[in-house]
């Protein structure tokens, strides 16, 4: 809804109440006339008031709708966005026309056409992710009266609620605060603070709570009240009252994860419990219909309430009608799927629920949009969903024949300047390089985008025992990296930095994530551990197979991929063994490791307090959390470095898959063309099979010789 909009109807709202007839019908008349909206965007306060109270005469009044009428609401969503708002790629300086809520944008138009009754919601990680994220909270931080181009966009968009999902929380409580308009009683959060410019909607998130007030940091659920279109049993039509109740909730482990900066200041609560104790609240407070935005995925492993993708569980919740997903970076429903998640009973990848609920995932960065079409019928007293008659999809940006939507016009001038601010932010120059550095065939031995990672975040904690902590002195140094760019959202989806000079935005593509850096002491056996653990990218092969095997399991992703690139180290990865069986003839400095030996290793604060679960690695062998972000650790290295060069950069290696003869090809995805990359990466045996594998996302089809 756009602002001029927005405090028109709250001008009624507040001199005559929500339930006043001028204000709901005002609403309807907003939600309804699409030519109104894209109108009223541009209009002053006095102005879009006059309009809207004129095209309410139009608009017929509520009717009490008899027991038998029906309507559908088509529930839209939207997450992951990561700060995508065009179609661009700051990391590559370019257009990427295959990312961008301005594209998302066109779907939501098209599917607001369709369905007459319609909500939009965001399911949360939407303020982090680019460089225009980083630039708008770390470089020029956004002024309290003005709100992030995100929120500018999204405001534009008319989305009715929206999520908080776990990277919300990447810029501290204070960032937080400010940019979502809130007013937190929390330590570190002024008590003075003044309301700043936020989103136009509700936030919902109700298991993350302030350790202060022991309150919902948030408002845990929000009710809407909306006028719909219907038909009486006798097909007549009419408008009726709907009223849907909407909560939100983000993984437990943000705690972990963003330890540093939630540390006593807020505590969570499991998801399940959350649930259990609100929806009933909302229920009684007259919620229609209950709609969970719960930013995680699927889940089918034994309850705990710090379980980061609950959605299996929360769907068993009574009173939960619709559920809307995230985190996961995946398109559910999506029938041809072999993801464990979405095979475990009770979950119906083809058709949406789980456990009978329509569930939904819209994938990441704007490329789709989630589209619950709700099947409601009125029973005398409210609406119900006839589950067997609501459809679930995703929708995507890419159109049949290949080609994508248009963009949204109106979105890139909202964001001109902070778009063009972020252009020349990026642009800084740090370096440069004699060979490209890119995450192509990270999977199968390329280390050229993680070698200087790994350097300079090894140099860093050296540099640091060897002013501040001399009790360390004896203990080797090593240092763990993973590739964050694996193709997921397809052939441009990996890190690519081309030799040549060095600027900021190549560093953003080299290290994608706001991670600070943190320090754990391990043994040789956690060290093992770890490396288990990380070798779960892979699936078992069977080398009598005469059929092809793949080799990656993309259930497990890219950044779950940690791996050494120190000469001092060397391992092998027996992919025909079973997950945690797979690291062979472990060396350091040429014998084999002591598993008593002890470590100091790199890592960051995601990994050290235990994202992504690894043995150890829960926050009780940190020993040393940095007060530098991640990234900005590799730039000083860099600018310390002036000139990469391959030989001294880019070629350390630490494991290699143990020589394994197969039948049949065993394939893996990429982008296409790059046989040569990896040649001169030193990578032996890899083929392209196919310059387009099928998938729909612009990979090619490799295969990997394994005995080589």
């Amino acid at each position: 809804m756009g602002n001029a909009a927005i405090f028109a109807i709250k001008r009624v709202e507040s001199t005559s109440g929500k339930n006043n007839s001028l204000f709901k019908t005002m609403r309807l008349a907003f939600h309804r006339n699409a030519p109104l909206r894209a109108a009223l965007l541009s209009l002053s306060l006095p102005a879009a008031l006059s309009v809207l109270m004129t095209a309410c005469v139009s608009v017929p009044h509520e009717a009490a709708p008899p027991t038998g009428s029906r309507a559908t609401l088509a529930v839209l969503e939207t997450t992951d966005l990561h700060a995508n708002l065009l179609g661009y790629d700051y990391y590559k300086l370019k257009a990427d026309p295959t990312i961008g809520l301005e594209r998302t944008a066109t779907l939501i138009a098209r599917a607001r056409s369709e369905f007459p009754n319609h909500l939009l919601f965001d399911n949360g990680d939407a303020i982090q992710g680019t460089a225009l994220a980083d630039y708008q909270a770390l470089i020029a931080p956004v002024p309290c009266e003005q709100p992030l181009a995100i929120y500018k966009a999204m405001n534009r968009l008319g989305f009715d609620g929206a999520g908080v999902g776990n990277h919300e929380f990447n810029y501290g409580l204070a960032y937080l605060n400010q940019v979502t308009g809130s007013q937190f009683s929390v330590d570190g959060v002024a008590d003075a603070a003044p309301r700043c410019a936020g989103p136009a909607f509700p936030l919902v998130l109700a298991n993350i709570y302030s350790s202060r007030t022991r309150a919902p940091l948030f408002q845990p659920y929000r009710i809407l009240t909306r006028q719909i279109r219907a038909r009486g049993p006798d097909g007549a039509p009419l408008i009726a009252t709907l009223r849907v109740g909407i909560i939100g909730f983000t993984p437990p482990a943000v705690l972990q994860w963003d330890q540093r900066a939630l540390q006593g200041k807020v505590y969570a609560e499991g998801i399940r419990e959350t649930a259990l104790k609100y929806v009933p609240q909302m229920r009684a407070q007259g919620a229609d219909l209950v709609v969970a935005l719960s930013h995680g995925g699927l889940d089918g492993a034994p309850y705990t309430a710090a379980m980061e993708d609950a959605n299996y569980y929360l769907a068993q919740v009574p009173g939960v009608d619709v559920l809307l997903m995230g985190h996961s970076h995946q398109n559910f429903p999506q029938a041809a799927s072999s993801l464990p998640a979405f095979n475990l009973p009770g979950v119906d990848k083809q058709r949406g629920t789980v456990h009978g609920v329509p569930a939904v995932m819209a994938g990441l960065w704007g490329k789709e949009l989630g589209v619950v079409a709700l099947r409601l019928r009125y029973d005398g007293r409210q609406w119900q969903v006839e589950r067997e008659a609501s459809t679930v999809e995703v929708r995507s940006t890419r159109q049949p024949d290949r080609t994508l939507v248009p963009a949204d016009p109106a979105l890139a001038p909202l964001i001109a300047a902070e778009h063009e601010a972020t252009i020349r932010y990026v642009q800084s120059p740090v370096g440069s390089s004699d060979f490209r550095m890119s995450s192509y065939f990270a999977d199968v031995g390329d280390s050229s985008a993680l070698a200087v990672v790994n350097q300079a975040q090894a140099a860093y904690v050296r540099r640091y025992v060897e002013r501040s902590a001399p009790q360390w002195a004896n203990l080797p140094v090593l240092s763990m990296a993973s590739p964050f760019k694996t193709g997921v959202a397809g052939a441009a989806d990996y890190t690519d930095v081309l030799p040549g000079a060095l600027a900021l935005n190549h560093v953003a593509d080299l290290y994608l994530y706001p991670n600070t850096l943190q320090v754990v002491q391990l043994d040789g056996a956690q060290l093992l551990a770890w490396l288990e653990k990380s070798a779960a990218r892979f699936r078992r092969i069977d080398p009598a197979s005469a059929a092809p095997q793949e080799l990656v399991n993309p259930a497990v992703a890219g950044f779950d991929f940690d791996m050494l690139t120190d000469p001092a180290v060397q391992y092998e990865i027996d992919v025909s063994q079973p997950v945690g069986q797979r690291i062979r003839n472990l060396q350091y400095r040429g014998a084999a490791l002591a598993l008593g030996q002890q470590f100091l290793i790199a890592t960051n604060n995601y990994r050290a307090s235990g994202g992504g679960a690894f043995p150890a690695l829960d926050g009780r062998h940190t020993v040393f959390a940095a007060p530098d972000a991640s990234r900005d650790v590799l730039i000083s290295y860099i600018r310390e470095q002036r000139n990469l060069s391959r030989a001294e950069h880019g070629a350390q290696r630490s494991w290699r898959f143990t020589p394994l003869k197969t039948r049949a090809p065993v394939v893996f995805h990429s982008a296409p063309q790059l046989q040569e990359l990896a040649e001169h990466a030193g990578l032996r045996g890899i083929r392209q099979l196919q310059a387009d594998d099928g998938g729909g996302k612009g990979l090619a089809l490799y295969s990997i010789d394994l005995s080589l």
